[in-house]
């Protein structure tokens, strides 16, 4: 009796034998002919692939029979663990499978069969060679029938003898052999691959039976070569529901239902199976429909049958290949993977028809990340939820014009556009703002691209898709500002409109047009209250208030090429009048109440913290930033990740709102605070980036006007109010998360106290260019005659400047005046109260109110301490040798605009200084301003020049 091993050789050798026979009697003369009809092609095409396998099977067979040769020519020196057939068991195993399935694929489309027609007379010739090859079964039957078994049974009968005989080789090595294990798994192998292979065969023949009882439509529906039918409901009765099928088919990749004529097919991969089922029915979810299958008893586990091999299908379908070594094992039914990548094509009406989703599923929907595409070029990437567009997603929509789309960035809820956005149309206009159901609704800037003719930009609130409440519109074209109240996309309400010629208009409008009286400021100061035209023209009645004083009041008009024309009273003897009545004058303040102007803006941070600043909804509700916003060539993949991640370190709401319990004792808010405005990722910084917006929106520009000073300085206020207030929220909703009680409510007084005296201060350098410049306009013509002033002064030598402030000159600082040969005192400038003039000059190098006042005190601490040195004893100046002293360092200092600084600091100051030294100190400087603007000071000054020196 032969050893297992020189059993396996003989195998090995017989086999391979009958492989070379195959090959050349059966395999090469079927693809002799070259089929000229297609379907005679995709014959050919499997053939060709059974072919393939077949040789690669004879290879690695030729090899292992050479293993098992050396092995038994030289047991001495090749170990038993060197032989193919073990050391590479996974690649043998893999070969036959391969083979296994080109065969099935060949035998389930009856592929022989249909060969043979083609050679008919050759095959019936043939027909006494093949004898050999049918291992002892009837040649009786079509040639076809005969080739299938020949293909069939060598294979068969190889597995077989490799399952006999691969246990046997166990039992001839020790249980220490360092083979043994690799031995045992070969053979755990090969009992699988036997399995498999009977399971491959009875499934090829049910299919290729089904075929033959199907009609022709239905054949031609479902038939492929790779397709296998696992359940009919002819074996197992099955009744489906709300759609009465006739036949129920579940394939290895579809599942099917035949209704008359009509075939509908689901595939595997996007059907989820409800676990939940009561003995007699279960659920079935696909993308556009959902089942019922039910059972009339529940006793014969039909249910169970059917529910096991759906559910094993399924996630078969979804491995991409067929379960080894069998599909499943047992009645137990696995879970099939709730969520899924699968792409998909919808066919029901809907907004959703002929569209392709491809991305995450989850029980029938998507639900994840994914991108749809309709044919009609609309597209979406981004988050789903539930089958709708949810989160943070992408849609372009092409436009009639080639190459053009609206590009969407914004964040959805259940399918609409809802929270902010930012929106890039094909016509060049970009929207950056909040949605609501899929319409403009609250803040957001509409802006046209600025080569266009007749560019705009709108900066304001919306309500359903149109400008409703308070916002500033650019109308570049004719070079106007509009700020005030809009509805219905229209002006409606109290404006102002500022001309680039430096006009402004306050009034009422209605309907987009002016109506009622108003009043208008010209660049000169001229003042007209009355009605105008739509291009400010005075037209009916009104009064005129020249800058000399002068009045006229009567009725205007304007004829064609005539120019305007009036009948009036003028009135020429007026007293003088004060020039702060016109020049001075602010609009807008009454009209807009501050508290309301931007709500927009803080609705959304309110909105976020009642909510319990929740993570997922930061950058809806609070924005994101996009490192460029006109990249619509690029992919929306792209777009998705330039996006700023806002779940770094720097920008997550937990590590937010531990930072806000760490840091909210006093000695340590005021470097949290600035840490937090300064940075894009954080909510308060997010919330000061927008409000900066909106205040360049208003005032840089055309909006550079004197008389919207009083708006913008209480804007900046309230926005350091609001700041605040948002602040407190985030500290009380993360008390709350730690379980802590919340701080209680402050009182308006206190509220103000510390948004003014903390927030102010850290936020004002962000508002301070627009806002200076508004200083500097509104006090220009004071601070030219100051600039005359010091001009003056300039020219005095520091002696001769001291004596004609009247300073007593015990106070003199002579020996700060360090003479050179044929020097006299009276030659040296800028030398006196040098350490004084120096600190005052730093006064410009802050925009902080409450720095520039500490600057003010170090100043009057040079001066006493300069003067106490001089008399060799300390020293406290009282008011009347404080300010001509005081006088002599600012014209010394020669700081510029020191109205425009002077203004600024009293409007920002914090309030509790009001009535204590810094704003003595302050006043102090506001009496040498004037002092120094003066017709007094200017003529004295002049004549003192002319005097010989001291």
């Amino acid at each position: 009796m032969c050893n297992p091993e020189e059993s396996l050789l003989q195998v090995e050798e017989v086999f391979l034998a009958t492989l070379d026979r195959i090959n050349r009697q059966v395999l090469v003369p079927l693809l002799e002919d070259e089929p000229s009809e297609p379907q005679g092609r995709e014959y050919q095409r499997l053939l060709q692939q059974l072919q393939k396998s077949s040789q690669q099977l004879r290879e690695v067979t030729e090899k292992s029979l050479h293993s098992l040769r050396e092995r038994l020519c030289h047991p001495d020196a090749v170990g038993l663990e060197s032989v193919l057939l073990l050391c590479s068991a996974e690649h043998v195993l893999r070969v036959h499978v391969e083979y296994i399935e080109s065969y099935t694929s060949c035998m389930v489309v009856q592929a022989f069969q249909k060969a043979t027609k083609w050679r008919s007379e050759y095959w019936q010739v043939q027909r006494k060679a093949l004898r050999p090859l049918l291992w002892g079964m009837s040649s009786e039957g079509s040639v076809g029938a005969a080739l299938v078994q020949v293909l069939r049974q060598p294979l068969t009968y190889h597995v077989a003898q490799y399952v006999a005989l691969l246990p046997s080789l166990v039992d001839t090595i020790g249980d220490h052999h360092p083979a043994r294990e690799l031995v045992v798994h070969t053979a755990s192998l090969f009992g699988n691959l036997q399995s498999f292979l009977r399971q491959a065969l009875d499934q090829a023949e049910a299919t290729q039976t089904l075929w033959h009882r199907l009609s022709s439509r239905a054949r031609d529906a479902l038939c492929t070569p790779a397709r296998r039918l696992l359940q009919d409901s002819q074996g197992i009765p099955v009744t489906v529901t709300p759609l009465r099928a006739e036949c129920v088919l579940l394939f290895d990749d579809i599942l099917v239902l035949l209704q008359g004529h009509s075939v509908h097919t689901f595939d595997l991969k996007l059907v989820w199976v409800d676990p939940e089922h009561d003995g007699c029915t279960f659920h079935l979810l696909t993308p556009e429909e959902e089942f019922f299958f039910s059972f009339k008893n529940r006793k014969d586990q039909a249910s169970a049958v059917w529910l096991w091999k759906v559910t094993q299908a399924v996630c078969q379908a979804l491995r991409g290949k067929k379960d080894f070594p069998v599909l499943g094992a047992g009645l137990e039914p696995s879970e099939t993977p709730t969520c899924r990548s699968v792409e998909y094509t919808f066919r029901a009406e809907g907004r959703l028809c002929q569209a392709t989703y491809e991305g995450q599923w989850c029980r029938g929907r998507p639900h994840g990340k994914g991108t749809l595409k309709w044919p009609d070029g609309r597209n979406h990437v981004g988050s789903f939820c539930q089958g709708l567009e949810h989160g943070f997603g992408i849609r372009l929509v092409p436009q009639a014009s080639e190459d053009k789309f609206d590009c969407y960035k914004c964040h959805w809820q259940e399918g609409s556009m809802c929270g902010y956005g930012i929106c890039e149309h094909g016509t060049d206009e970009v929207y950056k703002g909040y949605f609501q159901e899929g319409l403009r609704h609250g803040f957001g800037v509409l802006e046209s691209a600025p080569q266009r003719p007749q560019s705009y930009k709108y900066t304001g609130h919306w309500e359903r898709g149109q400008r409703s409440g308070y916002g500033i519109q650019d109308d570049s074209d004719r070079g106007e500002r509009y700020i005030g109240m809009w509805r219905a996309d229209q002006r409606h309400g109290p404006g102002v409109m500022v001309t680039q010629a430096g006009a402004c208009y306050q009034g009422n409008f209605r309907a987009d047009k002016m109506v009622g009286p108003g009043v208008l400021l010209s660049e000169d100061d001229t003042l007209y209250e009355g009605t105008f035209t739509r291009d400010l023209i005075f037209l009916g009645k009104g009064k005129v208030t020249f800058p000399n004083g002068f009045t006229l009041d009567g009725s205007f008009g304007s004829g064609a090429g005539s120019g305007l024309h009036t009948q009036g009273l003028l009135d020429t003897a007026a007293l003088p009048p004060d020039p702060s009545n016109t020049c001075k004058r602010q609009l807008g303040l009454g009209s807009f109440p501050v508290e309301s102007r931007w709500q927009g803006v803080y609705g959304p941070f309110r909105d976020f913290v009642c909510a319990g600043c929740p993570g997922d909804l930061k950058e809806a509700l609070l924005g994101f930033h996009v490192q460029s916003s006109r990249e619509l060539r690029k992919s929306q993949e792209y777009l998705c990740r330039e996006r700023t991640p806002l779940d770094d370190s720097a920008g997550r709401m937990e590590d937010i709102l531990e930072e806000v319990l760490r840091y909210h004792e006093p000695e340590a808010l005021q470097q949290y605070l600035t840490k937090a405005l300064s940075s894009s990722l954080h909510p308060l910084g997010m919330l000061l980036r927008t409000l900066m917006l909106t205040f360049q929106a208003t005032y840089a520009g055309i909006g550079a006007n004197k008389h919207l000073q009083g708006l913008a300085q209480e804007e900046v206020k309230q926005h350091a109010r609001e700041l605040w207030a948002a602040y407190r929220g985030l500290l009380q909703v993360a008390l709350q998360r730690k379980g802590q009680a919340p701080e209680e409510e402050e009182d308006t007084e206190t509220r103000d106290l510390q948004a003014h005296g903390l927030v102010l201060p850290l936020i004002l350098p962000s508002f301070y260019s627009e806002l200076f410049t508004l200083y500097l306009l509104l006090h220009e013509r004071e601070d030219s005659l100051y600039s005359q002033g010091i001009t003056n002064l300039s020219l005095f030598s520091d002696t001769k400047l001291l004596e004609f402030l009247a300073v007593q000159k015990h106070l003199w600082p002579l020996k700060d005046l360090t003479l050179t040969t044929n020097q006299r005192h009276s030659l040296v400038k800028d030398k006196c109260f040098l350490s004084a003039t120096e600190c005052l000059q730093k006064m410009i190098t802050t925009v902080d109110p409450r720095e520039k006042l500490e600057v003010l005190e170090r100043t009057y601490g040079e001066i006493e301490a300069t003067v106490s040195r001089v008399l060799g004893r300390e020293h406290k100046l009282p008011m009347d040798e404080l300010l001509p002293l005081l006088i002599y360092v600012v014209s010394r200092a020669r700081i510029q605009h020191l109205g425009a600084e002077i203004h600024l600091i009293r409007d920002m100051m914090d309030p509790v200084h009001t009535g204590g030294l810094y704003d003595f100190l302050l006043t102090a400087l506001e009496s040498c301003y004037e002092h120094l603007q003066s017709d007094d000071m200017h003529r004295l000054s002049s004549r003192w020049n002319s005097r010989e020196p001291w």
